[in-house]
C-alpha cells in the first residue's frame, strides 16, 4: 500500500489507474499530511509507466516517474516477477534520485499471498555513501471477495535509515473503486517509533 506497484505485474496494454496515497505521523514535529496523486498506465503488455506528484500539505516536494516491467510467471503460474525503476526530482535539494528494485509475487494458496521488493536507492546521481538497500515485504490474506488484510514492512538502510510496519485492510467499495487503509508505526534514523496513518484511494478506468 505504501510502497506500491506501477499497476500489477502482468498488466495488459491499456490498463489505466489513478490513485492517491495520504500519510500522516500522529506524533512528533512533522504533523503535515503527505500525499501523492498519481496516474498509472500499462503502455504494453507487462510494461507500465507512472507519473506521481508528491506533496507535503500544499507544497509540491518532488516530481516522480516510475517504470515497471514484468519478466514472466513460474512455479506453475503461482509466482510472477519483474523490476521497477523509480526516478524522483527533489525540489529542495535540486537533484535526481533513482531507485531500482526486483519484484516477486507469490500466491501460496487460495487465501494467502506475498509481494516482495528488494533493491537499491540512489543508483545514479548520489555517491556510494548516499546509496541504500530498500526492502519491502507484504503478506496478504483474502478475507473475502471484497476484503483483503495485509502486513507491510518497509526497510531502508544507509544515511536515511528508516523502518515502517503497517497493518492494513484493502476494501472494494464499488466496481473498480478500492480503499486501502493502514495504521502502524514508523521510525527514522535516530528517532523514536511514531504511530502513522495511511490511506490510499484507487480508481481503475
Amino acid at each position: 500500500m505504501i510502497f506500491d506497484l506501477v499497476r500489477p505485474l502482468g498488466a495488459g496494454r491499456g490498463e489505466l489507474e489513478i490513485n492517491t496515497l495520504a500519510q500522516r505521523s500522529l506524533s512528533g514535529p512533522d504533523n503535515a499530511v503527505h500525499w501523492a496523486p498519481e496516474i498509472e498506465l500499462a503502455v504494453a503488455d507487462g510494461f507500465a509507466v507512472e507519473l506521481e506528484l508528491p506533496l507535503s500539505g500544499k507544497y509540491v516536494s518532488d516530481y516522480k516517474l516510475g517504470l515497471q516491467g514484468t519478466f514472466g510467471v513460474f512455479n506453475g503460474g503461482k509466482a510472477i516477477h519483474g523490476a521497477q525503476y523509480l526516478g524522483l526530482w527533489n525540489k529542495e535539494h535540486r537533484r535526481w534520485e533513482s531507485s531500482l528494485l526486483y519484484i516477486i509475487g507469490n500466491r501460496l494458496n487460495d487465501r494467502f499471498s506475498t509481494l516482495s521488493m528488494i533493491g537499491v536507492g540512489d543508483v545514479s546521481s548520489a555517491g556510494g555513501s548516499e546509496r541504500s538497500l530498500l526492502v519491502n515485504h507484504t503478506s496478504f490474506y483474502d478475507v473475502g471477495a471484497a476484503t483483503v488484510v495485509g502486513l507491510e514492512v518497509n526497510i531502508r538502510t544507509g544515511q536515511q535509515r528508516s523502518t515502517l510496519i503497517m497493518p492494513q485492510v484493502h476494501q472494494s467499495l464499488a466496481e473498480r473503486l478500492d480503499l486501502q487503509a493502514g495504521f502502524g508505526a514508523a521510525r527514522e534514523r535516530g528517532d523514536a517509533w511514531r504511530p502513522q496513518l495511511g490511506l490510499r484511494l484507487v480508481r481503475e478506468l
